[in-house]
């Protein structure tokens, strides 16, 4: 069992959690009891490590002010987290992490740059993901798919076809491979997608999707040395809008708040940013979405992005970068033409991964762009776009 300064992690909640969840519930009360398009500056501003030099947003109706850039947690490994110290020197205040990154090592890392007082672990919000949770979901489903006569397996797979047809989800443009194997998402969650209707109650509803999530977030808890995350997001990598209609998501989430472990769900999108993004706002109990939003996908974005910011959603734009360039050798090199295109956007010899951060920046509805701080040269480069204002130009 973890201990943080003598008081049990999982079988005590700190006068700190109880106080802020407390104050968020009041939040988000008075939230909830406006209009619908109500403004999210009415929820209880909330501010970490502020500095300056450094330009924040508020969160929509979480009401937490974080920094215009924050911190990705692909680079960051046990061995490579000292240069965040700086970042946190220049007004960083929101880690974001996964238990699928770099095996758990992540977590660990950031554990490590937080340790040694309560004080250190209050300068930052924390967000961590359920991890393989789709994975889990979708292969319920595929084993009863695999349980059907051919029949039925076909009427279900001419489905999902059709609806990835409908929806559009893969054009040219709109859907952007950012990580190797990425549109193979889209697989077993259009078979669930097709399967709803007939089979949901074969597989929701019987405890694997609740234990899955309490356990995933007690070892991320345990790898952080802490006892709350202000951010959880489940679904990790939503593929469909139907990845977020499982109850029990936000039924465990209200759980895991009521013992202090969680303050706001989110849900974070690669694939179909726009689909998953409008469901997350029609559902109405998501608190922010972290989504793949950029100079080139963002014409698609625009309008989900406006209802989701009238929602009171805080927006977090992911892969803002990544459009015009990868680390990843499989996907190099980056088509010339999206680094032509920001460059007539935002002319100049600035590298074009800043003037992309910069493009999304400019949307007053997004909160912050998360960057891969890989070290200090990052850390520095990225975190100086905070506050800049840019004219546009056509592209």
């Amino acid at each position: 069992m973890s201990q943080q300064h003598g008081v049990s992690v999982t079988n005590q909640i700190s006068r700190r959690s109880l106080l802020r969840s407390t104050a968020t519930a009041i939040a988000g009360a008075a939230w909830h009891g406006k209009a619908e398009a109500a403004d999210s500056r009415s929820a209880i501003v909330e501010w970490r490590n502020r500095q300056t030099g450094m330009a924040y947003r508020q969160l929509g109706r979480t009401g937490l002010m974080i920094s215009e850039v924050i911190c990705g947690g692909d680079p960051i490994k046990l061995d490579n987290f000292q240069h965040l110290n700086l970042a946190l020197e220049k007004g960083l205040n929101y880690l974001d992490m996964a238990p699928a990154y770099n095996q758990g090592q992540c977590e660990e890392a950031y554990g490590k740059l937080i340790a040694g007082s309560s004080a250190r672990r209050e300068k930052v919000y924390l967000t961590t993901k359920i991890s393989s949770f789709n994975r889990l979901l979708g292969q319920m489903y595929q084993d009863v798919f695999n349980g059907l006569p051919q029949e039925k397996k076909n009427v279900i797979l001419t489905r999902a076809n059709e609806l990835r047809r409908e929806r559009g989800i893969e054009k040219p443009g709109y859907h952007i491979n950012y990580f190797p194997n990425q549109q193979n998402g889209y697989n077993l969650a259009y078979v669930r997608a097709a399967m709803l209707k007939d089979y949901r109650h074969q597989v929701e509803g019987t405890g694997h999707c609740r234990r899955f999530i309490t356990e995933s977030l007690e070892v991320s808890l345990k790898r952080l040395g802490t006892d709350y995350f202000d951010i959880v997001m489940c679904p990790h990598g939503a593929n469909s809008p139907e990845d977020l209609y499982c109850p029990e998501i936000i039924e465990t989430f209200q759980g895991l708040k009521k013992q202090g472990k969680v303050r706001f769900l989110g849900v974070t999108s690669h694939n179909d940013p726009a689909g998953v993004l409008r469901a997350a706002a029609d559902k109405g109990y998501y608190d922010v979405a972290m989504f793949a939003y950029n100079v080139i996908n963002g014409g698609y974005l625009e309008e989900p992005i406006r209802l989701a910011a009238s929602k009171g959603m805080g927006l977090i734009s992911m892969k803002g970068a990544h459009a015009v360039a990868t680390h990843h050798a499989a996907l190099q090199p980056i088509p010339e033409w999206r680094v032509q295109k920001i460059n007539r956007i935002i002319p100049g010899e600035m590298k074009a991964p800043m003037k992309a951060y910069l493009w999304v920046l400019q949307n007053p509805h997004i909160a912050a762009v998360i960057s891969n701080l890989w070290n200090e040269t990052y850390v520095k480069e990225n975190l100086s776009l905070a506050g800049r204002k840019v004219e546009l130009q056509a592209a």
